[in-house]
């Protein structure tokens, strides 16, 4: 059984589209293809069932008291439509998002360019048939997710996310509830995101003003064309986060965000960096977030590797950095070391190409004796490479290709 959500099902029979128009807690017959396309708002309470595929027609908002839950192995497809028209998903403040895939049925937000669907992800396939994470980019939206946790703007000021117009309020975010939740997100995988909105690119995943009580875990960004995660202050923590070739940042930070992120591999930016690490707008701070047990693979097209900013409260602990190529400039490497100076910054290792110039490149961190050189995939610090094996990375190979297994 689906639950209506005041939207248009299509149905592929022979030669004719038929369209069965359905209103909440009524029955519906079986879909022959199993493709939903999803037009308006959600509203109400809403289950999107593993076995169909969900097309997002345009930007689909889950308003302010309505849960959209999403069964493990859904695959849900954006349109490629630019501007206006761009496809993507939105969760406003007061609105909930319970997406907890597993890792054999993980959740999948791509394109409707990929030929995947849910019915090959409950059968073991996750891997696209068609598509390639090197080549495919920006072919959609991305997934937004607003609370009502405090951001670092001048209290009573409420910014409104680039996608919306002004006029829409379902595009504000931030509030004075630190403990807020907006749902979960665990098992999910999202892919081939990021399309023009006007000058702005999507995000793989937004997080503005989430609240610490929100589930983030185990969560894949791949090819996405602007920044794979990034935070707008808020109080959320996330664990288990890989992104791989990002068009800019792996992960960003902003507007004061105070959580922390565990466990994570930032993979081949294409032009960005991969800790692009931005302190709060305006006066308000919420102390130091935190980046724990990651790996960075830098790849031949990263721009710095770590781009804090004067102000910056972030804290990176127990990193490990490689893949390094011989060409990169040594003084690209780490931008502002230390952001603001009082978060805790330490315990680094790497792995450099032989000959290179460690001392130029990770200068700051050498000379605080807080980094070691070992050799390839020697570290003992980094992220825990055996929980993301059911990630697209690791399902293409990626991973084991750079040694990560």
């Amino acid at each position: 059984m689906i639950r209506s959500f005041k939207t248009s099902i299509g149905i592929l029979f022979g030669l004719s589209l038929i369209f069965i128009q359905c209103t909440e807690d009524q029955m519906m017959e079986p879909v022959i293809n199993k493709t939903v396309f999803v037009t308006d708002n959600i509203t109400v309470d809403t289950t999107w069932s593993a076995g169909y595929d969900y097309i997002l027609d345009g930007g689909i908002i889950v308003e302010n008291g309505a849960c959209l839950t999403i069964e493990p192995g859904t695959v849900i497809k954006g349109k490629p439509e630019e501007g206006a028209n761009a496809s993507y998903l939105l969760v406003a403040r007061g609105g909930s998002l319970k997406a907890n895939g597993t890792e054999q049925a993980p959740i999948i937000f791509t394109s409707t360019s990929d030929e995947i669907t849910s019915e090959m992800v409950l059968n073991g396939t996750t891997v696209s048939p068609n598509l390639d994470p090197n080549a495919d980019f920006g072919l959609w939206g991305g997934v937004i997710v607003l609370g009502n946790a405090p951001i670092s703007f001048s209290p009573g000021f409420e910014p409104q996310i680039a996608y919306l117009p002004l006029s829409d309020l379902n595009g504000r975010y931030g509030g004075n509830n630190p403990d807020d939740s907006s749902g979960s997100l665990t098992y999910v995988s999202i892919r081939h995101s990021g399309i023009n909105v006007g000058s702005v690119e999507f995000e793989g995943l937004i997080l503005g003003g989430v609240g610490s009580s929100t589930v983030l875990d185990n969560i894949e960004v791949v090819a996405n064309q602007d920044d794979g995660i990034e935070w707008l202050g808020g109080t959320c923590s996330a664990s288990n986060i890989l992104v791989w070739g990002s068009g800019d940042d792996g992960l960003d930070t902003d507007q004061g965000w105070n959580g922390s992120c565990m466990n994570w591999i930032v993979l081949e930016p294409r032009s960005g960096s991969a800790l692009e690490l931005d302190g709060p707008e305006g006066p308000f701070e919420q102390g130091c977030n935190s980046f724990i047990d990651g790996t960075i693979y830098a790849g031949p097209n990263i721009d710095h590797i770590i781009d804090w900013d004067p102000n910056s409260n972030s804290a990176v602990v127990n990193l490990y950095i490689f893949g390094v190529d011989e060409l990169y400039e040594a003084g690209n490497g780490i931008e502002s070391f230390g952001g603001n100076g009082n978060c805790a910054i330490g315990s680094w290792e790497y792995t450099l190409p032989q000959g290179y110039d460690d001392a130029s490149i990770l200068a700051d961190i050498i000379t605080a004796g807080e980094a070691v050189e070992v050799s390839k995939n020697n570290n003992t610090v980094g992220a825990d490479v055996t929980v993301f094996g059911w990630t697209l990375t690791s399902q293409t190979g990626k991973l084991a290709e750079i040694g990560l297994k």
